[in-house]
């Protein structure tokens, strides 16, 4: 017998990739479950699914930087007590980090791929199952967007959640209505500007020679880099990024004030008369909507 529960749950994380970066990321999980039935004539009830099995995605997955340790690109390191230090190496573009361990999830692979983070679930998800369930399949899968969308990481360190830690991130669509019509050639350039992009709050932003970096990081410069920290109720996060693949921002990041941002900037191109409203996304099926 085969249970199966579609848009079980929505992963919002980054990942590190040689080439783009730090990538947000938003995948949409479905899961079949195959076993017997139990005393209940169930196989696992709807309940214990949604509960047990998206509390193990949050817990292990959700809301990380997913990093593939196999990658000879990236050097993970255990420095303190429940922190680590993460480094990819990729010339002027590399990105290092100093984190509590739970911001991080580890692949077994030398790419972070829907395969191979979908191989990660399963090995997770299979050592927790009841005994009458004798199987699952996974499936991820992104949502399809009628339009543009972008790729963005960022940290909410006043979140009292997994959003505090510095690297997660999401695949959102923006919808641009002018005057009532919806503009796609000013979607597809916005889009464009946060292809693959970090998203910081200026409050965070500090001197690189002030962060907690590994032996990795000494290369790198103000010229090159920005340095971000923050203290949050997880910890202490510290980040050193790309200038070129960054964006500071005056205010958090949350999706209402980038929904206001976004706003801001697209209004300078039009003309005081036009009505411009701004439907902002954080990854699947939730944002923030704002006029101008």
């Amino acid at each position: 017998m085969n249970l199966f529960v579609r848009d079980l749950t929505v992963i919002d994380s980054s990942y590190l990739c040689e080439t783009r970066g730090m990538v947000g990321e938003s995948w949409i999980l479905d899961i079949t479950l195959s076993g017997e039935l139990n005393e209940m004539s169930m196989v696992l009830d709807f309940g214990q699914v949604k509960k047990q099995i998206k509390r193990l995605v949050d817990e292990y997955v959700d809301h990380k930087l997913l990093v593939p340790a196999k990658n000879k690109q990236i050097i993970v390191a255990k420095t303190q007590r429940g922190y680590s230090s993460v480094d990819l190496m990729r010339g002027d573009k590399g990105i290092h980090l100093h984190c509590p361990d739970e911001a991080f999830c580890l692949i077994d692979a030398d790419k972070i791929t829907i395969s191979t983070v979908t191989k990660h679930l399963y090995t997770l998800l299979k050592a927790h199952l009841p005994q009458n369930v004798n199987d699952l399949e996974l499936t991820l899968r992104t949502e399809s967007i009628d339009g543009a969308f972008y790729h963005y990481s960022h940290g909410l360190k006043k979140h009292d959640g997994n959003c505090q830690r510095i690297a997660h991130g999401h695949r959102s669509p923006i919808e641009l209505i002018v005057d009532g019509e919806r503009d796609r050639t000013l979607e597809q350039a916005f889009a464009l500007r946060w292809k693959d992009v970090y998203l910081a709050s200026l409050e965070d932003k500090v001197n690189i020679t002030s962060l907690t970096l590994s032996s990795h990081a000494t290369e790198i410069t103000e010229a090159t880099h920005y340095g971000f920290s923050y203290a949050a109720p997880q910890g202490k996060f510290d980040l050193a990024i790309a200038k070129s693949e960054t964006e500071i921002i005056s205010t958090d990041t949350t999706v209402e004030l980038l929904a206001s941002y976004i706003a801001d900037e697209v209004k300078q191109t039009l003309s005081d008369n036009q009505v411009l409203q701004v439907i902002a996304y954080e990854g699947v099926g939730k944002g923030a909507m704002v006029f101008r």
